[in-house]
């Protein structure tokens, strides 16, 4: 029910992701009224899915805390709910985004050993796609959430995109060690000290995410969520500022003509809705944002993508790598047992569709 359209886009987009994910089939949470006539127009969404009747929903202007309070009962709440109670493997939204965070967060509680959770967005590069996280879940995030954030990075890109052994970056303003603040020098240094299931190589800077010079970019929420609506907004720009231009005059409507096999597939490479859908990492349970003014082809790539992780050893992956980084002392880098040993004493234990 979330999103700039609900029902209309989100029934149709059943319909495509049926035929692309056998297999799969749907729980859809919202108004029967609302549903009902979308599903008769798309008999092929309608095979594959089960209406959850609540004629409940969360609006797009609600607070986090208005909608953890009023939210019980609401198509976005029993939704996460049907995913908490085994019903459903993931669950989907293309609603609002603090709400889904904060709902998803009470409901299902964060992952073992896990502190916040973050959301990931798959960003198309020069070399392929790059995941890029936090981009929005948190303003702050001192190292060791950092160092969170590149282990669930490393587990998307390599359950989502396929990559073998996925290179991480940190986000920063240089290269060179000695560069930014203290939270992300000290990230870096954990990074390099520990070994994980990844490639970790070191800070990358702004340009490196449109380059691909890694599969992962590490970054707080607050950094994050500015670039990727700086890269929305120029993306927008440029495909403005090419149209104008293209049609401009009667010679440039005959070259558009004749590079318009080009200009589609450039088109269909920068398109947002090809990698719709950013997953909320960290949680007891998969749950995907959709972008809320996505079309059906777009949520249906938000529901690949939960597909993706839910078939895959994403969360098994994660805990591998957490019990590697908790085997290792966050101050010197050395194993927990002989940090102790030297010291004389035991070792210090440290702390569905909607």
């Amino acid at each position: 029910m979330g999103g700039d359209h609900g029902p209309p886009v989100v029934v149709p987009s059943l319909a495509l992701a049926a035929q692309a994910l056998p297999g799969v089939r749907f729980l859809l949470h919202g108004d029967e009224a609302r549903l009902k006539p979308e599903l008769d127009r798309h008999p092929a969404a309608r095979a594959v899915s089960e209406v959850r009747h609540t004629d409940k929903f969360i609006a797009s202007e609600e607070k986090p805390a208005q909608a953890m309070r009023r939210g019980k009962g609401s198509s976005l709440w029993n939704a996460v709910e049907s995913l908490r109670d085994g019903e459903a493997q993931a669950c989907v939204s293309a609603g609002n985004t603090g709400a889904l965070m904060a709902i998803s967060k009470l409901i299902l509680r964060m992952g073992a050993d896990l502190e916040r959770p973050a959301i990931v967005a798959s960003w198309p590069t020069m070399k392929g796609v790059t995941a890029v996280l936090d981009v929005g879940a948190n303003i702050e995030s001192d190292a060791a959430q950092l160092v969170e954030f590149a282990i669930m990075g490393a587990a998307f890109h390599h359950a989502v995109h396929g990559s073998a052994r996925p290179t991480v970056g940190l986000l920063n303003v240089g290269s060179e060690d000695q560069k930014g603040h203290e939270e992300v020098r000290e990230a870096n240094r954990i990074l390099r000290e520990t070994p994980l299931d990844f490639d970790y190589r070191g800070f990358v800077e702004g340009t490196d995410i449109a380059y691909g010079t890694v599969d992962v970019v590490v970054t707080d929420g607050f950094t994050g969520n500015v670039a990727l609506k700086t890269a929305e907004g120029l993306a927008r720009f440029f495909s403005n500022e090419i149209k104008t231009t293209l049609t401009s005059s009667p010679l440039a409507l005959l070259g558009a003509l004749i590079a318009s096999g080009a200009l589609k597939k450039m088109r269909a490479r920068l398109d947002p809705g090809r990698v719709n859908g950013g997953p909320l990492l960290g949680l007891n349970g998969i749950v995907v944002k959709s972008h809320g003014g996505a079309d059906a082809r777009g949520f249906a790539s938000a529901i690949r993508v939960a597909t993706d992780l839910a078939r895959s050893d994403f969360t098994a992956e994660i805990d591998r790598n957490l019990k590697r980084l908790t085997a290792v002392s966050p101050i010197d880098g050395t194993p927990k047992a002989e940090a102790g040993d030297a010291a004389g004493r035991s070792p210090e234990s440290h702390g569905a569709a909607e």
